[in-house]
């Protein structure tokens, strides 16, 4: 079984006002769901989310508009067990913009895989949405 995600999405904006919406608590929470996230390494917050269970994470790596990564703890949607995953933010500056890429690995259960692969574009539809109200 392939155990990680990658997606990549194209914004128009520069990769400093991407970034904001990767780490302002305030502007992650209009897209990714309520959390205690500040951008420093071993930080740790979660994420609420209405949806599904919290996410209990801790920043790993942060290198200002360029890269972000942090922990990711969930309960498996499978059995319930608790599983350790990471997620892995990428901003590379295009001449349009920004590429965003997202890998988030570690899955063991294709339950898991799955229903964060479609969450995670449900998401970026949300950012999408929200970063088209920027203006550049």
């Amino acid at each position: 079984m392939q155990n990680e995600i990658k997606q990549t999405w194209s914004f128009p904006q520069p990769p400093q006002e991407v970034w904001e919406y990767l780490t302002k608590p305030d502007l992650l929470e209009q897209w990714l769901g309520k959390t205690d996230f500040q951008p420093t390494v071993g930080h740790k917050f979660r994420f609420v989310s209405p949806y599904c269970n919290d996410s209990y994470c801790e920043v790993l790596e942060v290198v200002p508009f360029t890269r972000l990564s942090f922990s990711w703890q969930k309960r498996s949607l499978k059995d319930d067990k608790p599983f350790n995953s990471k997620v892995v933010w990428t901003l590379v500056p295009k001449p349009n913009g920004t590429e965003l890429q997202l890998v988030h690995n570690g899955f063991t259960a294709l339950e898991d895989l799955d229903g964060h692969d479609k969450g995670w574009i449900a998401c970026a539809k949300q950012l999408e949405e929200l970063l088209n109200t920027v203006e550049s």
